[in-house]
């Protein structure tokens, strides 16, 4: 074994894990009964320069892991994404997936719900639960997480700028089930600048919506305090045409700003900073792809110790959830996706992910079937107990190239957050568009790549054969609409219009102050005020911002 520091590691860090695993009986082996060691390190002299550059897994700077046995202790949690048509089908949808083996709930809003309109909102007509589940009150969100016990599943909801409210009505069905505040397990997206750089489903400007993103961050911290406030996401960056480099500077430096924006408003950086998570894609170049989660890790370690001066090691540690890369996919052969998804679901996995969505082999042509959903689950399960790569901690650190990509990633980003430090920070980058011009040029650059086939998207621009269209193709029932819109309806017709009346002008007093909003927001949701109500009295106060470049 190498150094004297890897045996102390292993003494005070890995063996209380490794008993624990004996007490279960677990054993670690190849299939020729070759055992599986937790960690592998280069031999000395190299190795004393290797781990004190990288670390061991568990401890600072967590190039190798934020846990001392990562998967090998733990598998990471399989949360297929999934919201469409309705509350009750995508319920029915979540029953589904924990029946057959998924570990976490992860939600998709529609996108009226995204951007703060009723379903009966003019602007929704053609958008009610087509890409996601639409929620207009407590009502739907009761039916939505019907039997599904909130003190025992974690959840993820990605939605931004309508966070605070979902969050709310979460909270407000966890009361419901008799579960304690503190009981509760998830992350809210609730990162809204990206919306500005690549997405788009923002309402107000930035300052209001950086309110509302610290005041997410101060309630939990004093009522729920296992709840991941943020996951700030480089997913959609990357969608929208980002390289891997830019997906980790960009993401980091949205990060700084709510560091910076949370610390502004009295918070104590190792009193929040804990639960702070983070959303990556994974794509198609494997090495690549493990390496940017190796770097992200050491860049965020030491963003928070030497930057933000946090004492605590969690402070330090980046978590992360993985999605496999939707931009990939192709409608033209569309088997060949669930060969992409597979790498790009070992490369998370590599990489150290804690959680994982596997999305699936039709979702360039539709939502996803429940059959193509059960395969992409399957394709994690696959991947967990038959492949052996979970048997030991970083099973491609010391890889000359995995290193020197690590280094390479990790040296780019830092070069782009210093440029953006130097224009004034994220917000003020914003105001220049730099962000959307670097993703802009650098999906340009691809685009052109792939027409000249510079690069091969097999498929499509090289190996292309004529095929029948995909026929199994899941389709939202248009009359799904006017359900929706009848049960908006009923419970505006039902409910305690007085009650409703009154948060509501609580809420707008609040907003035009400095109070924290979530408390009037949960007294809004839980007298039944619609997402479009709450979202129009925040309007009224803070505005709308119009275009994504801040001027």
């Amino acid at each position: 074994m190498p150094s004297s520091n890897k045996e102390q590691w292993r003494k005070e860090t890995l063996d209380p894990l490794l008993a624990r695993a004996r007490e279960r009986k677990q054993r670690f082996e190849t299939d020729s009964g070759i055992e599986v060691e937790p960690l592998y390190t280069p031999e000395e002299p190299a190795g004393a320069e290797y781990t004190e550059k990288v670390g061991f897994p568990g401890e600072y700077p967590f190039t190798r892991g934020v846990q001392p046995n990562m998967h090998r202790g733990r598998l990471w949690t399989m949360r297929q994404y999934a919201g469409f048509a309705s509350a009750e089908e995508s319920n029915r949808r979540f029953r589904y997936l924990l029946e057959h083996g998924q570990t976490g709930l992860s939600i998709a809003f529609d996108l009226p719900t995204q951007i703060g309109y009723d379903s009966d909102h003019q602007l929704a007509r053609g958008e009610v639960g087509k890409v996601g589940v639409p929620i207009d009150t407590l009502g739907d969100m009761e039916v939505l997480l019907e039997g599904i016990p909130l003190d025992r599943v974690s959840t993820s909801m990605t939605i931004n700028s309508t966070a605070s409210i979902l969050l709310a009505m979460y909270i407000a069905v966890g009361k419901r089930q008799g579960v304690e505040l503190g009981q509760l397990n998830g992350t809210i997206q609730n990162d809204i600048l990206k919306e500005y750089i690549a997405r788009g489903t923002y309402i107000y400007p930035p300052a209001p919506s950086m309110r509302l993103v610290t005041d997410v961050f101060h309630y939990c911290a004093r009522k729920v305090p296992r709840w991941n406030t943020i996951s700030i996401s480089g997913y959609h960056m990357r969608e929208a045409g980002a390289t891997a480099v830019q997906e980790l500077a960009f993401t980091f430096a949205n990060a700084i700003a709510y560091v910076e924006a949370a610390l502004e408003t009295g918070l104590d950086v190792d009193g929040f900073a804990g639960g702070l998570s983070f959303f990556f894609v994974s794509q198609n170049n494997l090495l690549e792809e493990v390496a940017k989660f190796r770097a992200a890790r050491r860049m965020w370690a030491r963003i928070m110790r030497e930057r933000f001066h946090a004492r605590e090691p969690r402070s330090w540690m980046l978590r992360f959830h993985a999605q496999t890369a939707g931009v990939s996919l192709t409608a033209q052969q569309p088997e060949n996706n669930v060969v992409r998804t597979t790498i790009q679901a070992l490369a998370a996995i590599l990489g150290g992910a804690q959680s994982l969505h596997v999305n699936s082999k039709d979702e360039a042509l539709g939502l996803p079937t429940e059959e193509s959903v059960q395969l992409s689950l399957r394709t994690q399960q696959v991947l967990a107990h038959e492949s052996g790569v979970s048997d030991t901690v970083d099973s491609l650190g010391g890889s000359h190239y995995v290193e020197h990509l690590t280094d390479e990633l990790e040296r780019q980003a830092l070069r782009y957050i210093d440029t953006i430090d130097d224009m004034g920070g994220t917000l003020a980058a914003l105001g220049h568009g730099y962000q959307m011009r670097e993703i802009q040029e650098a999906a340009f650059k691809h685009q052109r790549e792939v027409e000249e086939k510079q690069r091969i998207i097999v498929g499509v621009n090289e190996y292309v054969t004529e095929e029948p269209p995909l026929q199994n193709i899941l389709r939202v029932d248009p009359q799904q609409e006017r359900r929706q819109v009848e049960r908006l309806l009923k419970v505006r017709r039902e409910r305690d219009n007085g009650a409703v009346t009154s948060a509501l002008k609580q809420l707008e007093e609040v907003a035009r102050g400095t109070e924290n909003t979530m408390p009037a927001i949960v007294e809004c949701v839980e007298a039944y005020a619609t997402v479009g109500e709450i979202s129009d009295v925040l309007r009224s106060v803070f505005g709308e911002q119009v275009h994504s470049v801040v001027v």
